[in-house]
């Protein structure tokens, strides 16, 4: 791991990809009042009972740390809901998953990765991210949810504002609010509005995507409010393309780091999806996901109370050795290979079946229009900053 870590200079926050932690699952850090969980058998339990670990986090973070409720909401975020009402939500999306669904996608994620390609190759360069990782999943998911993907420069800038940070978690540090907050927050702002307005257009003309879906649903009989379809929106967009985005850029970054594994899969065009989900467990894009006790919970041989804020760590899990053997080597034949990258449970990320999908076909394309892909040593790669995502951000190719 030391080479991996220091020839893409990893960052630090990153822990899990710069060795092997203590043998301890689960640890509490008093300066920042939060446990954090980084053994596979604890995670898997947490995201396998609800009752017991809520993904209600908002509810012990301290009011002085959270942001103007006039200016953000979580509702119809169903990351942050527990059932019964997370079945509902999510019932009235997940139709536009489906198998059959996602499948019939596959020639538009083609013909977009094609022209995608065949622009960068006009500009005689290839910046992985910026011409094909980003834009991909994004104008597939816009055209989903039905907004215009040519305005996917905006949707880059909103996500780098609430994503790209490298805060350390904490419910104990004072609550400065840093310009990278005040940006944050400019954009949910800006995004609300903008999904607010093609939500209201949308019951006035309604059409055949997501977004119409949204706003025409019942639950309980009753319309979804508007704050809630928007922030509905905002998680179908965002999430509906950053994991993709990640997702791609680290599974070729591998393929630089272990020709090996790149010559093989070249000759072997079915290990494609063993390869992807190998770059899921070995670089996993949202490393943590946070939860909280409703009751007190023995877990990892530590008693944790009550009302307590757990950072689950999907990345240093995905590295557990007692479910891992030989956690660092890269090794696209494990089989089985349990990995978590996608959660498990109830909250199993929704759009896994999409992700998967366009990272199979883009990773194919790749592999047919290239003769090696190989990263730029006179053009470094630039990793994510933020602690809890794991996804470089610029990935030139040479």
């Amino acid at each position: 791991m030391t080479d991996i870590v220091e020839r893409y200079d990893i960052p630090v926050q990153h822990f899990w990809l710069h060795g092997p932690r203590s043998d301890r699952p689960v640890e509490y850090d008093a300066a920042a009042g939060i446990w954090g969980v980084h053994g596979y058998p604890e995670a898997h339990e947490i995201l396998g009972d609800p009752e017991t670990f809520s993904s209600d986090t908002f509810r012990v973070i301290p009011k002085p740390l959270m942001p103007d409720a006039e200016e953000f909401s979580l509702a119809g975020f169903i990351t942050q809901i527990d059932p019964p009402e997370h079945g509902k939500l999510r019932k009235l999306v997940s139709s536009a998953f489906t198998r059959k669904v996602v499948a019939d996608l596959e020639p538009r994620i083609a013909a977009v990765t094609h022209e995608l390609l065949d622009a960068a190759r006009d500009r005689g360069r290839l910046e992985l991210v910026a011409d094909l990782a980003y834009p991909l999943p994004v104008i597939v998911i816009a055209e989903l949810l039905g907004v215009p993907g040519g305005d996917r420069a905006l949707f880059k800038q909103w996500a780098d504002a609430l994503f790209q940070r490298d805060a350390k978690i904490s419910l104990t540090e004072p609550a400065e609010q840093r310009e990278e907050d005040i940006d944050a927050m400019k954009s949910w702002r800006d995004m609300s509005a903008y999904l607010a307005d093609h939500a209201a257009e949308r019951r006035r003309n309604p059409r055949a995507d997501l977004l119409t879906r949204l706003v025409e649903a019942e639950l309980d009989g009753e319309r979804l409010p508007a704050g809630q379809v928007v922030n509905f929106a905002i998680l179908l967009l965002l999430a509906g393309h950053v994991t993709t985005t990640m997702l791609l850029g680290n599974t070729v970054l591998c393929l630089d780091a272990f020709p090996e594994q790149q010559d093989r899969v070249r000759a072997h065009r079915a290990a494609v999806p063993a390869l992807i989900e190998e770059s899921l467990r070995y670089l996993t894009p949202f490393a943590a996901i946070s939860r909280t006790t409703t009751r007190a919970a023995e877990l990892g041989g530590e008693t944790i109370p009550a009302d307590q804020l757990l950072m689950v760590w999907l990345g240093a899990a995905n590295r557990d050795p007692r479910q891992f053997p030989e956690p660092a080597l890269f090794d696209p034949g494990r089989d089985p290979n349990p990995h978590l990258a996608f959660g498990r449970g109830i909250h199993f990320c929704l759009g896994a079946p999409l992700a998967r999908l366009e990272g199979r076909i883009a990773l194919n394309i790749l592999l047919d229009r290239f003769d090696r892909l190989r990263t730029d040593p006179d053009d470094p790669v630039a990793f994510i900053p933020t602690p809890t995502m794991t996804g470089v951000r610029r990935l030139p190719l040479r």
